[in-house]
């Protein structure tokens, strides 16, 4: 039986999460006095300040040891020596090609930062710098100390630069240095404590049918400066310190809206009016509270390197956590996103030797004291979370059990897994995953399984072996145990099969199990705000239906004089929307196979390829047409791609609709 229609709603703007306020403006965004319970202090206004941002991070800088007692002269003679036998690989010809010439150079810089890794971030920076591989400013902000330098000593000192890691430290440099190295064979024995069960079923439905929401990418930005430059040419839009190079100075071509914009992230004003309209749109309240919420990742602002901090990441977590807790009824089961640490993306796995292993756990620390203060974690799963980056296994209310996973692990922009790419699993995330997957075989468990970035659609976010190890694992544990998965980080409304077989045969009968990519509250880059609200079985844990809602954020500047603040509606119904043209029966959950349908009807129809692109964007005015045949097959292809061999495998260009398609 389908739930309650929904309506349209406009509300209103309340300070009451936040219990002191400090003085700012008129007009200007609120700036609470905010209390960390697990930390035990009051965050400071300059922390947040817009009027006053940082231009470098303060946290303390972790560097390899090195191997041998130079003294400071030795180490300064050192690298001056490399830094010349680096410039002459690069500019001389005696080593020909921009392969061969990167792995070399990064074979004379590993020397470097196993001898005097202090002074590799300078020397990076210079060498960037004179190289023309990016601007000054670039550069330093790639590899100062305080940025990524440190972590990109790291790598040097402990990759395998000459091999594989080597190539592919250099295709992130540039994808002109060195090709993307191709999937390497999966080494299967053992991998799996059973083989998978040959009679395996899914439980049968309940015929209840509970409210479950699915918010993800907030993006905070407490430092949104209300008039500054919305549309501005670099950096973060809606700050005091971004402009547009087109104007002259002190010029605006687009003031930032008091709820938001296209350019920028989420302001305390939007990001409470979406957590507002939840109730409402759902039809939930505290009386009848939603049975519990995902929420797949990024709190985080997207600030420069210099700009951030572990302060302001942990910021971030208290606020928007407390935001949930007081706006979202029923418990709520996140994952870390990759702006969620500090340096963005960064997370270091156990495997590195010394404190190097623990660099990160102040946040693992920070965000399971969140979680279990909220009342979503008991102390067993926050330990967990602890120790395991993070993730944890915890069997809900309802009996469903909530995996979670860091997805830095596999994300292309955390420059630690360059370091021994031949393990798809350094950190030993995916053994984990798979000991509490084969647990709730062995107990009748149904599991969904949470992520932030998702394993494949056009293939340009993680790293292909541990995206093909992941694969397997949905394979294995595919359908009876993992009901869904769900994702977040593109921002967007997307959606992904797995299939069996790692996805050989791409039918009907072999599609396995369904990622959902949860669209983001924040409006970066080009798109609308919007969350979602699944029906779900309390028998099997099927989607029976997914409802999105979203704000126009064109509309934002017309709000400037308003009573009311930003007004989410809803959107669309994915059944209503998908299930005729898929012939999908009344009674069946979205599924995988349900989904698969659809790919074929969009084979029939390509206007539903079109409605699926407007979706993305959650109908936002500045989304690019998908009209055209090329178009249409590259999004049913990301559709079918679950990994990143099967979505690199698929035509580019199409993948995001934040920017003019370039295929």
């Amino acid at each position: 039986m389908a739930l309650a229609p929904f309506l349209a709603h406009s509300f209103r703007i309340p300070n009451e999460r936040f219990l002191q306020l400090l003085p700012v403006p008129s007009g200007q965004e609120p700036q609470p006095a905010l209390y960390d319970p697990v930390l035990n202090i009051t965050y400071p206004l300059n922390l947040t300040n817009p009027d006053t941002l940082p231009d470098s991070d303060p946290d303390p800088i972790y560097l390899p040891a090195p191997i041998a007692n130079l003294t400071t002269a030795g180490q300064q003679a050192l690298i001056a020596s490399i830094l010349a036998e680096v410039s002459e690989i690069i500019n001389g010809t005696y080593i020909q090609g921009n392969c061969t010439k990167c792995l070399a150079a990064l074979s004379v810089a590993k020397t470097a930062a196993q001898l005097a890794p202090a002074l590799v971030p300078a020397a990076m920076v210079q060498l960037c710098a004179s190289s023309g591989l990016h601007s000054p400013a670039t550069c330093a902000e790639d590899f100062a100390a305080t940025t990524f330098g440190a972590i990109w000593t790291q790598v040097l000192a402990f990759a395998d630069v000459s091999g594989r890691d080597g190539q592919y430290i250099c295709n992130s440099l540039s994808s002109t240095f060195c090709p993307y190295p191709t999937v390497a064979p999966l080494n299967m024995t053992g991998l799996f404590p059973k083989p998978k069960p040959i009679n395996a079923t899914k439980p049968a439905p309940s015929g209840k049918r509970v409210k479950v929401a699915h918010l993800s990418d907030f993006h905070l930005d407490p430092r949104y400066k209300v008039g500054s430059e919305g549309n501005c040419t670099s950096g973060l839009c809606c700050r005091s310190n971004v402009a547009n190079s087109a104007l002259p100075i002190g010029q605006l071509s687009y003031p930032a809206p008091l709820y938001g914009a296209y350019e920028c992230d989420t302001p305390y004003s939007l990001g409470l009016a979406a957590l507002q309209a939840v109730g409402p749109l759902t039809g939930t309240s505290k009386d009848h509270p939603l049975a519990w919420t995902v929420y797949t990742g990024d709190l985080v602002s997207h600030d420069p390197a210099s700009e951030l901090s572990k302060l302001y990441a942990e910021y971030a977590e208290d606020s928007v956590y407390g935001m949930f807790k007081q706006y979202l009824t029923g418990p709520v089961f996140p994952v870390l996103g990759n702006h969620d640490t500090n340096p963005e993306a960064i997370d270091a796995p156990h495997s590195l030797p010394g404190n190097l292993s623990m660099q990160m756990s102040w946040n693992y620390d920070h965000v399971a004291g969140l979680w279990q203060h909220e009342g979503w974690l008991n102390s067993t799963a926050a330990e967990q979370a602890r120790l395991h980056y993070g993730a944890y296994s915890v069997k809900n209310h309802y009996g469903l059990r909530m995996i979670s996973i860091n997805t830095d692990f596999w994300y292309r922009s955390n420059f630690l897994n360059f370091i021994n790419t031949t393990n798809p699993d350094v950190s030993g995330s995916f053994a984990f995953l798979i000991q509490e997957l084969q647990a709730a075989e062995d107990a009748g468990e149904r599991v969904w399984l949470l992520g932030h970035v998702l394993s494949g659609w056009d293939g340009s976010n993680p790293l292909n072996n541990p995206s093909d190890l992941f694969y397997s694992i949905i394979d294995r544990y595919s359908p009876h145990v993992i009901a869904n998965t769900f994702w977040g980080h593109t921002h967007e409304d997307e959606v992904m099969i797995y299939y069996a077989h790692n996805g050989t045969n791409q039918s009907l009968s072999t599609a396995l199990n369904t990622g959902w990519v949860g669209p983001s509250v924040t409006p970066l880059t080009n798109l609308n705000s919007g969350f979602r609200m699944y029906e779900v079985d309390t028998g099997n844990f099927e989607i029976y239906d997914a409802y999105t809602f979203y704000a126009d954020v064109s509309s934002f500047p017309a709000l400037a004089n308003s009573t009311h603040g930003p007004e989410f509606q809803f959107e669309y119904s994915t059944r209503a929307t998908y299930g005729p043209a898929a012939h999908w029966p009344e009674d069946a959950p979205l599924n995988a196979t349900f989904w698969h349908a659809v790919t074929e009807a969009m084979e029939r129809d390509h206007t539903l390829v079109s409605t699926f692109n407007t979706l993305e964007g959650k109908s936002s005015i500045r989304s690019p047409n998908c009209t055209n045949t090329a178009c249409a097959l590259a999004k049913i292809c990301y559709i079918r791609s679950g990994s990143v061999a099967l979505g690199k495998a698929c035509p580019q260009g199409y993948g995001s609709v934040q920017s003019a398609f370039t295929g």
